[in-house]
């Protein structure tokens, strides 16, 4: 209800609320010059990340080895860039691919589980899905597979497990699907549809790059078969971290050079070769929250993984206080479509928001904001099918999108909503 007064989130005794303020200490200054809503499309990056790349180009440049200790360095600081990524994820170290992209990602091992199955096997794909985690699979159509949609609600634009179960079969070997829509926002249960799935000897490989700049990832606690998301979302360089469990990676067939072994899983699905200086720089990611773990939480538990569930903990809280005044803001407004959840519980949405305005282009509105120094954008945003079953007319002109981050403060929520109350 628009105005109602909302209780303030609890707080963990030993910790403090996120200080947006603080956070921005940590970003180039620069970049506060604009209020900016598009973090979905690609986040900011902490000056850590930026002086790893620049050490590492400076210092390290050299072909990885142990042959002399500019490449020993070199390698050892790749490990740790790939090592630390596994552990703020729960996973083990030969459980974590690094590439170019997630499309990419997902591309190779699509391609890398296709000799496994045979001609009228079937792969479900959800139509909420962004095109990286659906035009993989879809293409294996031309192979043999049989390829089923998993319907949206046409107006929610929401998944049913109730669905899902009616479509899986014995020959389903597989359930592409995201964690959370780059459109809606809204948090798919990713524990029970990957229930659902296994109980019917069926895999699943989730999206996670518009859950993972919001949440604490879990992959072992999920229980997926494949977990996928992106750096360059998450506060880090353009690559992409695919997650897959240990056995199903091993029997995955190499994708890369005829002579990487079987077991050697970081190569042999990362067919363009790993992007060194980056996946260096990805320390820095680490390096990021560390700090904001010992600024906000004191001493914080020990270990990459338990400071990303207690800190991302503390992210979730400022990011639906955020949400809440938007959505507030949105509910007043008659000629605007909200697509994806209108309640900013934190259980159910992260704060990216999606609307279209009656009489309007979605292009209409961005350029009008830019002007103001606040950046949002419009579009499909790769996710096409959904804005298509959802039945706007014209996909390409799509929603208006205003996506944020921990580093948005209440003070640039404000500046949105003023500005887009007099354009809308």
């Amino acid at each position: 209800m628009a105005g109602a007064k909302r209780k303030p989130p609890t707080m963990n005794s030993a910790s403090k609320p996120l200080d947006p303020l603080f956070v921005r200490t940590l970003f180039p200054a620069t970049l506060w010059e604009w209020a900016f809503f598009e973090s979905a499309g690609g986040s900011y990056v902490p000056k850590t990340v930026i002086e790893r790349v620049n050490s590492y180009m400076s210092e390290t440049q050299v072909q990885p080895g142990d042959y002399f200790p500019g490449a020993a360095k070199a390698l050892l600081r790749m490990n740790a860039g790939h090592d630390l990524m596994a552990a703020m994820i729960g996973a083990e170290q030969n459980e974590v691919v690094i590439g170019a992209s997630t499309s990419i990602n997902v591309y190779v091992l699509a391609n890398a589980l296709r000799p496994l199955w045979d001609e009228g096997d079937e792969v479900i794909v959800s139509v909420q899905n962004h095109e990286a985690n659906s035009t993989p699979w879809r293409r294996l159509a031309e192979t043999g597979i049989k390829i089923l949609d998993w319907p949206v609600h046409p107006k929610t634009g929401a998944l049913d497990i109730g669905v899902l179960e009616k479509l899986l079969s014995e020959r389903t070997r597989l359930v592409a699907f995201p964690h959370v829509s780059n459109i809606l926002g809204a948090l798919n249960d990713v524990e029970a549809i990957t229930k659902c799935a296994h109980a019917a000897d069926a895999e699943v490989c989730v999206d996670g790059v518009a859950c993972a700049p919001h949440r604490a990832l879990d992959v072992k606690g999920w229980n997926v078969d494949y977990y996928v998301f992106s750096f360059y979302k998450t506060f880090g360089p353009h690559m992409g971290c695919l997650y897959g469990k240990y056995e199903k990676l091993l029997a995955a067939k190499n994708q890369g050079h005829y002579f990487f072994a079987q077991d050697d899983i970081i190569h042999k699905l990362n067919p363009a070769g790993p992007q060194h200086e980056m996946i260096a720089s990805l320390q820095g990611i680490n390096d990021y929250f560390e700090t904001l773990a010992s600024h906000h939480l004191g001493s914080p538990k020990n270990g990459a993984f338990a400071r990303q569930k207690e800190l991302f903990g503390l992210i979730a809280e400022h990011e639906e206080i955020l949400a809440g005044k938007f959505l507030d803001f949105l509910s007043t407004k008659l000629n605007v479509r909200l697509l994806g959840p209108s309640k900013s519980i934190k259980s159910i949405r992260v704060p990216t928001f999606s609307f279209t305005v009656e009489g309007r282009a979605s292009a209409d509105i961005p350029p009008l904001l830019a002007k103001q120094g606040i950046a949002v954008s419009n579009g499909h945003f790769y996710a096409k099918r959904l804005i298509e079953a959802m039945g706007l007319d014209n996909a390409e002109d799509g929603v208006v999108r205003a996506s944020m981050a921990h580093y948005n403060t209440a003070n640039e929520v404000d500046r949105l909503i003023q500005m887009l109350d007099k354009v809308l």
